[in-house]
């Protein structure tokens, strides 16, 4: 308890009136003076009196409670403080200020932690003096006695002045890490975010030495890079200096890439000689050739459905003139285009994403050699569809071809005719080109399918593939295969249009072609067998497809390299997720023995890891405004802590200093006039006595 002693005025009258009153007597008190009156000097002491009355002082005096000194330790643990020696140097640093501060006495210490590796603070780097605010907040300012940052000194918010925190203390630096250190780090300067499939795409990247090495000394560091997890391709770039690398994506969709620089002659951390960058691959135009072997309904839907696509450029021909219909006619009195066979089955064969076959019979137009080249096309990675028609159980069939080694459908030889509606297989329903389409119906509920339906179908004996969907009594209708690096699809009948036309309210004819055209032009979102991986609100968002029932168990692989196993339960449509934790910055392997999927963690170039060596240079001028000290834990040790009075020395050697403060709560108040009113009367008369006496002499 201290007490505190003030005088207050509590006038009479108004200052203004006391003030025009005190102007008076000085004019009066200096007109005696003036004429040489005997009792001047008496008069001017009664008006000084008289006055002095009517400002009425009175002594005030406080009873006063002191309150304790604040003392903010801030510790930095954001993802840098992980480096080296740092995680220990942090650790003894606090243990060491709290039991310092604590033995001081009257000292409340506040140990605030900051950064604890959060995706969004590696991309925004260090703050710790957004969380010291928020922590200010609560805590009022006159008992601040000092500050105390536990860091690397690699913030990034620092303020350019303490007067923006609103506090008259000392702020301290204990550095941890080690002086003079050295680092190489990889900086992407500039990656596409997106490239056409085939083409070439070129990053921007630049591997750097820190500090830099003034030498002049031509350096060459050896950079890897990988695609989607595969084989690495090694470079030779210069250190110090921008390069373009070349790269070509290929496959649709996205691709991660990883990029990873030696270490170098200085090491701190491999962290930041590492970098994952998603690009996602575009197909330029998907080209698709449809031959009609005749004209039908069905050929119509074919071609809109086809046109309707924007990312598709369409060749189509129909079949209008077959040999077997020559006659006398000159040609120029006829206005068909001859079919380029040779021009489309054998030099641009290659350059067709899609090869659809409707409808098509043997008859002499396409020679055995064009077939044969089509069935090759497909084992080198084509794609092919054919919409069979009645023709397909005959002699004139694509079957009795050199296609027929890789048709996944055997001819039988009959052709039914009647109506059914399709229906989607058990193994379908996990299909992705017959998952989930719309009016499927739930077979498990014994639900019908609400489509519209067909009266032909060709029976077939399935020898390969999936059976995605079945007509009448549970033939094959849609039977999907993959036949070398290609893919076959087949479908059983030629009465698709019905669905299109809205026969009995038609079916999902536009989304099953489109998905199925899709698969076969091996669209990454419709593969039947897939794994894939991605980071979102940092969580590791993890999908399997398959079409097998049993539950699959997959590996997780995090950037620090450590393993862990999760099980996924597939879903009824082939679907199985999870999600796990992704806390660090990099890239994650997921795998599942077959597949193996990628997800990159955090920005191109985290500011938190821009540079990781340790520094006093940026809390520097904060700490001589505030009269506190850079201390390296490496060089300096741990220094003592003291408590010091206003206006003296906020630290010295092996010392950092606390300043004391004069924080106190008014528990109570007496309150006593100066000069009683009885006093002041007598004085008053007794100096107006005076002055009389010595006038009337």
């Amino acid at each position: 308890m201290t007490d505190g002693l003030s005088i207050i005025w509590a006038p009479a009258l108004p200052w203004p009136v006391i003030a025009a009153l005190a102007v008076a007597a000085a004019v009066v008190v200096a007109l005696a003076f003036l004429r040489g009156a005997k009792g001047a000097l008496l008069r001017a002491a009664f008006l000084s009196v008289l006055l002095l009355a009517l400002a009425n002082p009175s002594l005030v005096s406080e009873v006063r409670q002191p309150l304790e000194d604040i003392a903010l330790v801030l510790v930095d643990e954001s993802a840098s403080q992980s480096v080296g020696r740092r995680p220990e140097q942090i650790a003894e640093a606090v243990a060491h200020v709290e039991e310092r501060l604590e033995a001081l006495g009257e000292t409340q210490v506040r140990v605030v932690r900051s950064g604890q590796g959060a995706a969004g603070q590696l991309e925004d780097g260090t703050r710790l003096f957004a969380t010291l605010e928020r922590e200010l907040a609560n805590v009022p300012r006159g008992q601040v006695s000092g500050v105390v940052v536990i860091s690397d000194g690699r913030i990034h918010d620092a303020p350019e002045s303490l007067a923006a925190l609103g506090i008259d203390a000392p702020l301290h630096l204990l550095r941890s890490g080690e002086a003079d250190e050295g680092d190489r780090r990889l900086v992407l300067d500039s990656v596409p975010s997106y490239g056409i499939v085939g083409r070439q795409l070129t990053m921007t990247l630049k591997v750097e030495d820190l500090p830099d090495d003034e030498s002049g000394t031509p350096r060459l560091a050896r950079l890897t890079l990988r695609r989607d997890g595969g084989p690495a391709e090694e470079l030779m770039v210069p250190v110090g200096e921008e390069q373009e690398v070349s790269f070509e994506l290929d496959r649709r969709g996205p691709s991660v890439l990883e990029l990873e620089v030696e270490a170098g002659p200085q090491e701190l951390s491999l962290l930041n000689n590492r970098a994952a960058v998603v690009v996602n691959g575009v197909r330029e135009r998907l080209r698709v050739l449809l031959v009609s072997g005749e004209p039908h309904a069905g050929e119509r839907a074919w071609r809109s459905l086809l046109k309707s696509d924007p990312s598709v450029d369409l060749v189509h021909f129909t079949i209008l003139r077959p040999p077997e219909k020559q006659d006398g006619t000159p040609i120029r009195e006829l206005s068909l285009i001859a079919f380029p066979t040779r021009e489309l089955f054998s030099v641009k064969l290659d350059e067709f994403d899609l090869i659809v076959f409707d409808r098509y019979r043997r008859r002499g137009v396409l020679p055995r050699i064009y077939l044969d080249n089509i069935a090759q096309y497909v084992e080198g990675g084509g794609a092919l569809l054919e919409a069979v028609g009645p023709t397909f159980s005959t002699p004139l069939s694509l079957f009795r071809t050199p296609l027929g080694r890789i048709l996944p459908g055997v001819p039988t030889g009959q052709n039914i005719e009647q109506g059914f509606t399709p229906r989607v297989t058990d193994i379908g329903l996990r299909h992705p080109v017959t998952a989930g389409l719309p009016g499927a119906g739930d077979a498990a509920a014994g639900e019908d399918p609400s489509w519209g339906r067909w009266f032909r179908q060709i029976e077939v004996t399935p020898q390969r593939g999936v059976v995605a969907m079945s007509g009448v009594d549970d033939r094959p209708l849609l039977i999907l295969d993959r036949f070398g690096e290609g893919r076959v699809g087949q479908l059983m009948s030629d009465h698709i249009w019905l669905w299109a036309r809205g026969f009995e309210g038609g079916g999902p004819q536009a989304e099953l072609m489109r998905r199925t055209a899709h698969w076969l032009m091996k669209e990454p979102d419709l593969e039947e067998e897939d794994l894939r991986a991605g980071i979102t609100d940092g969580r590791l968002q993890i999908e399997r497809r398959s079409l097998s029932t049993e539950a699959i168990s997959v590996d997780i692989t995090t950037p620090s390299g450590e393993t862990s196993e999760l099980l996924l339960q597939p879903g009824e449509d082939g679907r199985a997720t999870a999600s796990a934790p992704a806390e660090e910055l990099g890239l994650y392997r997921v795998s599942d023995g077959r597949h193996t999927a990628l997800a990159a963690s955090g920005a191109v170039n985290p500011l938190e890891f821009a540079d990781l060596r340790a520094t006093g240079e940026i809390l520097a001028p904060l700490a001589e405004e505030s009269g506190g000290a850079v201390v390296g834990l490496a060089e300096d040790g741990l220094p003592d802590l003291r408590k010091v009075k206003a206006g003296r020395d906020r630290h010295g050697r092996g010392w950092i200093g606390l300043q004391s403060g004069n924080s106190y709560v008014v528990t109570g108040v007496d309150q006593v006039p100066l000069i009683s009113p009885l006093l002041f009367l007598l004085l008053a008369l007794a100096t107006l006595g005076f002055a009389w006496l010595r006038e009337g002499k």
